[in-house]
């Protein structure tokens, strides 16, 4: 499990340089400092996990039990609550402020976000499925997935069968991402590659658990 995580926005995608002058593909990442609210102990709760809260709200926007959440726990009400699974948040503390610059330049990172929702699609776009003849009799089922039943026996079709649906809108993980720079003055990450979600979506960022 990771070690350490941040809660970030993605931006958009750029270029930089790097020393060699070759072009580098990253993903500008805004990263606000996050406020620890509350731990979470195995010896409590089962498990170890930091609960954060970033930005900050009008305590009026939110129900009693969150407004209550805030309080009882000395922290001033966020735009949300995360909880950022860790292995040990024994050096963390309530109140604790955790800021891009735990993450250095060279890293590897995985991002964490809901992937961009593609409605309803068909089994070419969903699946990968190259589809059917073009011709010689062929007629509107080009972009059809074909036979997708048994005969007689079992005489239905099993759970888990590649068919059209529901596209995208998942939690999706892309691991080992290189950390190109980490600006702390202006709280931006930037990241090598392509990061889950549409601009302006949430992710949450932890250090590689599965070195490449």
């Amino acid at each position: 499990m990771a070690t350490k995580a941040i809660i970030g926005e993605k931006v958009g995608m750029t270029q930089v340089w790097d020393d060699s002058d070759r072009v580098v593909p990253v993903t500008v990442l805004r990263v606000e400092p996050c406020r620890v609210v509350q731990l979470k102990t195995p010896e409590v709760d089962g498990y170890s996990a930091l609960q954060v809260t970033w930005g900050y709200t009008d305590a009026a926007k939110l129900n009693n039990p969150e407004r209550g959440h805030f309080e009882r726990h000395g922290s001033e009400p966020g735009r949300s609550l995360v909880e950022l699974r860790l292995d040990d948040v024994s050096d963390y503390a309530v109140g604790q402020e955790i800021n891009v610059d735990i993450l250095a330049d060279g890293e590897l990172v995985d991002v964490t976000a809901v992937s961009k929702g593609k409605g309803f699609t068909g089994v070419m776009k969903r699946h990968g499925f190259s589809g059917q003849k073009a011709s010689h009799g062929a007629h509107k089922i080009h972009r059809a997935p074909g036979a997708v039943g048994q005969c007689a026996t079992p005489s239905r079709i099993f759970k888990g069968r590649k068919m059209p649906g529901h596209h995208g809108a998942r939690r999706t993980t892309t691991l080992n991402l290189r950390v190109v720079k980490a600006d702390a003055e202006r709280n931006l990450l930037l990241v090598r590659g392509s990061v889950p979600g549409p601009r302006g979506g949430q992710v949450v960022i932890r250090n590689a658990i599965k070195q490449a």
